[in-house]
């Protein structure tokens, strides 16, 4: 393998206008002097054995993902660039973008890439149990999650976040965190996959502008509602997939009490009458800590609240996560959902309100976060009218 200098840049210079074209060859001879390696095709064609079907993991907005083993043992993941897919496109060059750079334990590893023709790869560690979604909702493995397995999974969650967020080279709002985003490897150990709907932005950026993408259920309200975008969003998304993990309930398929919208509400009616327990799988029965598994609920519900500034920055979560339970002293508001009203803050600091968010103390979290704030190409006054993918992708404009 080699480590051809303008590697990256090789790769991605299809994908852009020529009106952007030098600030884009300049970002990207930046990431192509990071140390990645360059796999020659052929290899990749025998280590999937010509992506056979048998060896395809799964299909994205990108394309499809296959597994692969090189000569020298390692197995492999290997993306490959849908011929016809304009979105997967982006997302290609988004997630070679932010990965080029980005090393945590709890962030899925990028191995390099290849170009071949029209051909387009990303080539990943493979990590050996699939996604955290496949083993909760989707199999009968679900029963080999103890509590301690699933504790290890939030806190490896919260610090692959905490990392993207201030650890980083930049500050990086994933988008897109959700339980088939999170793989497992062979020890259980999370890793955040999928950056193809990701954003980064230098610390003198202080806006930009963007489309709403994501997956309902897991989405935080004020950005679906009004394509707001900060890292509350997705401190927003990490609080519901704790949720899932400690219930065992698809957010998006709630359905165990008809007067609750979403597994947030119905977790804090029940946190509101000292049962939030209730919520817990059943399969947890032999294995849970109760006094532990309450808090973290707490936690995830500190995560879940509609009003963005309330909730805590990942740095603020991953100190709550190691506390002992019972010496929280944070008391969440109601949780937001698509349709609830949410705070807003005027320019001078002060704020006001759009609708009743459920906040008895405004000042319980100040964000740190305002110079990662995203507005939409629509204005928040009047925001477009949006209606749910029913497959659960991407928002789509009337």
């Amino acid at each position: 393998m080699t480590k051809p200098k303008n590697f990256l840049g090789n790769i991605l210079k299809p994908f852009f206008s020529n009106s952007n074209k030098g600030k884009n060859e300049e970002d990207l001879e930046k990431i192509a002097a990071q140390e990645q390696k360059q796999f020659p095709f052929e290899v990749l064609v025998s280590a999937t054995k010509n992506f056979h079907s048998d060896n395809k993991l799964g299909e994205g907005g990108f394309g499809p993902v296959f597994k692969g083993q090189l000569s020298d043992g390692r197995h492999i993941a290997v993306k490959k660039l849908s011929h016809s897919s304009r979105q997967g496109m982006k997302e290609f060059k988004n997630e070679a973008k932010l990965l080029a750079r980005v090393q945590h334990r709890n962030v899925v590893n990028l191995l390099g890439y290849c170009a071949h023709g029209a051909e387009k790869l990303l080539v990943y560690e493979y990590v050996a149990n699939e996604s955290l979604d496949k083993i909760l909702f989707k199999s009968a493995k679900r029963d080999v999650l103890s509590w301690k397995q699933r504790h290890d999974i939030i806190i490896g969650i919260a610090r692959g976040l905490l990392y993207l967020h201030e650890g980083s080279h930049a500050c990086i709002i994933h988008r897109d965190i959700k339980a088939s985003n999170i793989l497992l490897d062979d020890k259980w150990v999370p890793k955040i996959a999928d950056f193809g709907m990701a954003r980064l932005y230098p610390e003198d950026q202080t806006h930009v502008n963007t489309r709403v993408a994501g997956t309902s259920g897991y989405m935080a309200p004020e950005y679906v509602m009004y394509g707001h975008l900060s890292v509350k969003a997705d401190v927003f998304s990490f609080g519901v997939v704790v949720l899932e993990l400690i219930s065992g309930q698809k957010n998006s398929k709630f359905n165990r009490d008809p007067d609750s919208r979403s597994l947030p509400e119905w977790a804090y009616k029940l946190y509101k009458k000292g049962r939030s327990w209730e919520i817990m799988d059943p399969s947890l029965a032999q294995s849970a800590i109760p006094d532990e598994i309450v808090m973290y609920i707490q936690i995830s519900l500190l995560c879940t609240q509609s009003d963005p500034p309330l909730r805590p920055t990942m740095q603020q979560v991953v100190v709550m996560l190691s506390k002992n339970p019972g010496s929280l002293d944070k008391e969440p508001t109601r949780p937001g959902y698509p349709g609830s009203r949410i705070r807003s803050r005027r320019p001078g600091g002060t704020s006001h309100t759009a609708g009743t968010s459920g906040a008895s103390n405004p000042s319980t979290f100040s964000s740190s976060s305002s110079s990662n704030t995203v507005s939409a190409t629509a204005s928040s006054s009047t925001p477009t009218r949006q209606r749910l993918d029913p497959h659960g992708k991407r928002p789509m404009r009337d």
